[in-house]
């Protein structure tokens, strides 16, 4: 009982950062931030994770200290109930987040429903640990399931840990979303090459910028044609992405032409 209102309260406490960074990561930029709030949202990943790891670590201490020291689970029935209805509240919660998700294509509610859906694994696990000390007399079943919760707690905090850091170090889109970015633009048969292609997320905003190498003779308003040609498919490709473009001249070898 104690690991489910461990979990429970580490997703209030979640759900409500993660509302306050996405209002947040939601504000258009402005003066001050010229690439918008969308770090917000891995600044709340971040303490998320930090929480959830913490909060880990003190379940997994009771849970040893119960199981070297073992007491007696009273009222097993009231906790059965509670968590009977704990599991009935939660697949609902599971089941009208998916509907809404397929909806209106929300990442972020999906991936919430995923996490809800992992702890209605979780609470008939605790359920498990109830009935065995209850009615069995496993007394130490409670606090090994309690460990196990722990352990799946920690383990989910990994993920959202990885997430927040990577954007906050502007880490690189995977490899395959470059080399989707590389076919997209040489796909053009005007386009010699492409190099300095670089590429961020910050929040649910992925930012994209690159050189592309045109025949230095082409007519300026040509060159930004093809530019403005390429940006539409590459936003195609990665919706709402911001994506800017630089031209650079080369001769007919390839050879970057000289700038006068």
């Amino acid at each position: 009982m104690l690991s489910a209102l461990v979990d429970s309260a580490i997703d209030v406490v979640a759900s409500t950062l993660n509302m306050l960074a996405v209002w947040q990561a939601a504000v258009p930029a402005d003066r001050e931030h010229r690439f918008g709030h969308g770090k917000a949202e891995a600044l709340a990943g971040l303490g998320q994770s930090l929480l959830i790891l913490a909060s880990a670590v003190l379940l997994a201490v009771e849970a040893a200290r119960r199981l070297l020291d073992p007491e007696p689970v009273t009222n097993g029935a009231l906790g059965v109930g509670v968590m009977l209805a704990a599991i009935v509240l939660s697949g609902a919660l599971v089941a009208y987040q998916r509907r809404v998700a397929r909806a209106t294509g929300s990442l972020a509610i999906a991936a919430d429903s995923v996490h809800y859906k992992t702890d209605l694994l979780a609470n008939l696990a605790v359920l498990a640990g109830i009935a065995l000390a209850t009615w069995f007399g496993l007394g130490r079943a409670d606090p090994v399931i309690a460990l196990c919760v722990a352990g799946y707690i920690g383990y989910s905090a990994w993920p959202v840990l990885r997430t927040a850091y990577d954007q906050l170090m502007d880490r690189e889109l995977p490899e395959a979303d470059r080399r989707r970015i590389h076919a997209i633009v040489l796909g053009h048969s005007e386009v010699h090459d492409i190099h300095e292609l670089r590429t961020r997320m910050s929040g649910n905003q992925t930012f994209i910028q690159f050189h592309i190498e045109l025949h230095a003779g082409m007519a300026l308003a040509h060159a930004h044609a093809i530019a403005d040609e390429i940006e539409r498919e590459v936003r195609a490709a990665f919706p709402g992405a911001e994506v800017l473009i630089h031209e650079d001249p080369v001769d007919e070898a390839g050879a970057r032409a000289p700038v006068c």
